[in-house]
């Protein structure tokens, strides 16, 4: 196959589709009808002579073919829209750009509200896509286009641009009025009763299995679960307990529904940091948005 005999709208709809695992998505994402989405990925599919997408519950998963193309179709896209945003700066107040951030759950509920209240006064056509992704992969991701930005304590995040935004500490929670909370006790007996908790753990977050480690309390897992968002009802309604962020914990906490607990142990102190790639330091949407996090979440040293 030659370069000529593909559309770049093509490319940009297979992007689309990858993203989003779903052709009515993408065609949403694009502003295309549902027919045009399939009809184009359909002349992919005879120009490439493979399925690139297959059904999967929910939408379609990508075939192998597909996978290994991804990198290369985002990382073109990319490096093409910025060479135009060099050349046509990037105006907020009209601008139609979509921004593709990983971020966890946890990170959602902590940035989101307050980022999407500042784009809707300052860049009302602005889209956020947050697009979590496997720790081990996000260093390609930014250095190959696919995501714009990471958020998070990333340590394995290499060769990137950064700025700290916040630093926290993680601590565990209690449902309000658990028998743990009766007693008052040294530090020096805090850690063996904490050991005396049952736990659950967020798979997803492999920081907070460390912290367990460093309690000794592996074996008073009870339940493992694979976002963060879920853990205030289950603590709520149980005696289960939860390593988290100091700084989701006071939310919680102030609801009057939940008791903190600060486990003595050292390396609990973490920074929640803004990553981007040095390949788009330069692209004034990058920028632009760097900015306005920054001026945002960044918390006085």
């Amino acid at each position: 196959m030659h370069l000529h005999a593909v559309d770049l709208n093509l490319l940009r709809l297979f992007d689309a589709v990858y993203r989003a695992r779903s052709v009515t998505r993408a065609a949403e994402r694009l502003g295309l009808t549902q027919p045009a989405a399939s009809q184009g990925l359909t002349r992919l599919r005879t120009l490439i002579h493979d399925p690139l997408f297959m059904r999967a519950p929910g939408g379609v998963k990508p075939t192998p073919r597909a996978d290994r193309l991804a990198p290369a179709v985002a990382a073109a896209l990319s490096t093409l829209e910025l060479a135009l945003g060099e050349a046509a700066g990037f105006d907020p107040r009209h601008s139609q750009r979509t921004f593709r951030i990983h971020m966890s759950d946890i990170g959602e509920g902590r940035f989101l509200p307050d980022l999407m209240v500042a784009l809707r006064e300052q860049a009302p056509g602005v889209r956020i896509e947050t697009l979590p992704l496997p720790r081990g992969e996000v260093s390609d991701a930014l250095h190959g286009g696919r995501i714009d930005f990471a958020f998070g304590f990333l340590p394995m995040v290499r060769d990137s641009e950064r700025v700290e935004l916040l630093r926290d500490r993680y601590v565990v929670l209690l449902r309000a009025g658990h028998p743990f909370t009766r007693r008052r006790r040294p530090a020096s007996g805090l850690l063996a009763a904490l050991r005396e908790l049952e736990f659950v753990n967020v798979r997803t977050h492999g920081d907070t299995l460390r912290i367990l480690q460093q309690l000794q309390v592996e074996d008073r897992l009870r339940l493992t679960t694979e976002h963060f968002m879920v853990l205030p009802a289950i603590v709520r309604a149980t005696d289960l307990a939860v390593v988290m962020p100091h700084n989701i914990a006071e939310g919680f906490a102030a609801e009057g529904s939940y008791a903190i607990v600060e486990p003595p142990l050292a390396g609990r102190e973490f920074a929640v940091s803004l990553h981007w790639s040095r390949r788009f330091q330069a692209d004034p949407g990058n920028a632009w948005l760097r900015e306005l996090v920054t001026g945002l979440f960044r918390q006085p040293a």
